[in-house]
């Protein structure tokens, strides 16, 4: 069994472990969240509402959700736009890789490259 939260009567998520802390624009714990069990599989192309049942609530699928063709083309178009951003991660040397080579090559700012000398004095690479 799961879990669907809502605010202002709309679905803003399901979870089927723990729920997290559920903050406002300022950061403080929003108070307004309804939290309502959920029995049967989640189907993102359904909307979702909640009633109470014997004292408990309980979320029920309601209609499917009405999709704008222009909307749903923009969306797509813009994450085609930056999907180069996760090829490339996958691809890229480490961070980590990357600022030692920087390092080695001498192409740090001086007070970067003294604090990541002083890390490597500390704890040296085995001979």
């Amino acid at each position: 069994m799961g879990k669907m939260a809502f605010l202002n009567n709309k679905l803003i998520g399901f979870f089927l472990g723990d729920l997290p802390d559920f903050l406002d624009a300022e950061g403080e714990i929003e108070t307004e969240v309804v939290i309502a069990n959920y029995e049967d599989t989640f189907d993102p192309l359904y909307e979702y509402s909640y009633e109470e049942i014997d004292g408990e609530l309980y979320a029920k699928q309601g209609d499917l959700v009405v999709v704008d063709p222009v909307e749903e083309e923009r969306m797509y178009n813009e994450a085609l736009a930056v999907k180069y951003r996760e090829e490339r991660k996958v691809e890229y040397p480490s961070i980590g890789d990357q600022l030692d080579a920087l390092f080695h090559a001498g192409s740090l700012p001086d007070d970067l490259a003294t604090e990541i000398q002083a890390v490597k004095d500390k704890y040296p690479k085995p001979e």
